[in-house]
């Protein structure tokens, strides 16, 4: 029986800096926006600009970052990344309070917060089979789904609530504060910060190229990236349209959106809560897969929304969905840290990161031209049901044949 990851102290500093960094992250995602529409009275246009490019580093830059992240020490990337987001971030405050904050500062610190992030979350990947052994990957990568679905539940109301108590601008103080501390608790890891395989160091784009033919020449690397882009695809059309459907169509009062829009979180805190005790009774290939299983269908009960018993269609389909995303996100990051080798692992998670992450915002522009043209109920059904597709290229990969990931090699 092996040692639980909790009995690790160098673990629970890197678990505890996860906490401060992610709920920070979700604190500014209710915080940034409300800066620029209360302080600088921006419009829809403004916002959504600002909205985007927090997250359009990913696309600009998420292949390079694999390449650099691997020829750096992985901790001495997540603490820079914290510390020139606790910049930025704390410029804005400061900014307001000598009131010479604009938009254009506000388009400027989402850019380099952004580009942090994607640096910290490729080098986080990284690190933590440096941190824990083999056998505890799962049980570790488990507990840190629980740190994310628990901060993405629990950030945008702490966010409002801290706006409604101190205002906006100083409400960004927060989450400065937290990626500080995320810096405090990574200095504090005892385990030294493993340096770069010494591996030669070629050019950049062939370094790229690297990362992208080692996932694609993995069947269940393949098949993986291949299924969570189709997932990604199609929920990130949903998410785009459930405010929309539930205010305009289904006609709930804003008070019971909010609470619909959160119960996803519920289901990421449970499906991290039970990663780990379900790899270790099915197998982490075995549950990986019925995870998949048990959550493609599941969408299908989201455009049967009503505004009466049957809303609690959507708040079982936001569950259900976050659950069985968080158990495969556990088995799949468990078996690509297992797989890959050190001095490619930075590459890896970035190539698997740019293609899955890539298309949410194709999907979420594909899910509104849709609803244009068929009306936001029928374009959901649409959505739901290219969903449950997914499980598809992992049909035909060696997933549902093993019960455990070590039973496969790499490159199988």
């Amino acid at each position: 029986m092996t040692t639980g990851v909790l009995r690790n102290p160098d673990f629970l500093r890197f678990l505890s800096s996860h906490v401060a960094n992610e709920l920070g992250a979700n604190i500014s995602r209710v915080a940034l926006p409300l800066v620029a529409v209360l302080v600088l009275h921006a419009g829809p246009a403004e916002v959504g600009v600002l909205s985007s490019l927090q997250t359009a580093a990913f696309l600009v830059i998420g292949l390079p970052t694999g390449v650099w992240v691997d020829r750096m020490r992985k901790r001495r990337v997540m603490m820079a990344s914290d510390l020139v987001k606790f910049v930025a971030l704390g410029s804005i405050p400061v900014a307001a309070a000598l009131d010479v904050l604009t938009i254009e500062i506000m388009f400027g610190v989402a850019v380099v917060a952004g580009v942090s992030q994607v640096f910290n979350d490729v080098a986080d990947q990284t690190y933590l089979p440096n941190l824990v052994s083999t056998t505890q990957l799962s049980d570790g990568n488990a507990k840190l789904e629980v740190v994310r679905s628990g901060a993405f539940l629990a950030g945008p109301g702490v966010g409002g609530a801290l706006v409604q108590l101190l205002g906006a601008p100083r409400t960004i103080v927060a989450t400065a504060i937290g990626a500080l501390a995320s810096v405090v608790l990574l200095l504090s890891i005892k385990v030294p910060d493993k340096p770069p395989a010494d591996v030669e160091r070629g050019p950049l784009l062939r370094g790229i190229r690297e990362g992208l033919v080692y996932v694609w020449r993995d069947r269940l690397l393949r098949g993986f990236m291949a299924s969570s882009a189709i997932n990604n695809l199609c929920v990130s059309g949903v998410l785009g349209l459930s405010v929309l459907f539930l205010a305009e169509t289904v006609k709930l009062a804003p008070g019971a959106i909010g609470l619909l829009l959160m119960s996803g979180g519920i289901g990421g805190v449970l499906g991290g809560l039970s990663g780990a005790w379900l790899s270790r009774r099915l197998g982490s290939a075995r549950a990986t897969w019925t995870a998949i299983l048990v959550g493609a269908p599941a969408g299908l009960l989201l455009p049967m929304t009503q505004a009466d018993w049957r809303v609690a269609c959507f708040a079982a389909t936001s569950i259900m969905i976050s659950w069985a995303a968080a158990m495969s996100n556990v088995g799949q990051t468990t078996y690509r840290q297992t797989v890959t080798p050190d001095h490619l692992l930075g590459r890896v998670n970035a190539s698997v990161r740019f293609v899955t992450w890539g298309v949410m915002p194709l999907g979420a522009l594909i899910g509104g031209l849709v609803a244009q043209q068929i009306g936001v109920r029928e374009s959901l059904w649409l959505l739901m049901l290219a969903r449950v597709t997914a499980f598809v290229p992992l049909a035909f990969s060696p997933l549902p044949r093993v019960r455990d990931f070590t039973e496969l090699q790499a490159n199988t």
